[in-house]
């Protein structure tokens, strides 16, 4: 049982985090929408859109979140399962990681308003805590009956 747990453990973290690193790029596309709409209609094709700013996009959100591997190991490692935890720890990461690595790319910055950053931050949380922080803790069973007290 707690080996099968341990699997399932191991390929739902990495597909939380690969979520919330999505939810954290569409948080920041939507938020600088006029940005990615100037982009897309003075010097780029939608092309050239798909194929360098959105991977730009998502590298940038993926290595500002790298704080956030600490905190998803802390959860594991205490069966951490509470909903503001991961929250909180997303939008510090994502803090931590803009303080850090500062702007990436002076030409299609969007990193550069921090709470824009921390915003998609706490919303790359939340979807990994949708994903697989309410189950965290590979050696803590989600849906474990109650024992009984000892008389």
């Amino acid at each position: 049982m707690a080996f099968g747990r341990f699997l399932m453990r191991l390929l739902l973290v990495p597909l939380g985090g690969c979520i919330a690193v999505c939810v954290a790029m569409t948080f920041v596309m939507v938020a600088q929408w006029n940005r990615v709409a100037a982009l897309s209609h003075d010097d780029i094709s939608g092309l050239t859109m798909f194929f360098v700013v959105v991977p730009m996009l998502a590298v940038t959100s993926g290595v500002m979140l790298l704080p956030g591997i600490v905190t998803a190991l802390i959860a594991e490692a205490f069966a951490i399962r509470s909903w503001m935890y991961h929250t909180i720890c997303g939008g510090l990461a994502a803090w931590v990681g803009m303080a850090t690595i500062g702007p990436v790319d002076a030409d299609y910055d969007f990193s550069g308003v921090p709470l824009i950053v921390v915003g998609a931050g706490i919303a790359a949380g939340f979807a990994y805590w949708l994903v697989a922080g309410w189950s965290a803790g590979f050696w803590k069973p989600v849906f474990a009956q109650p024992q009984p007290a000892p008389p």
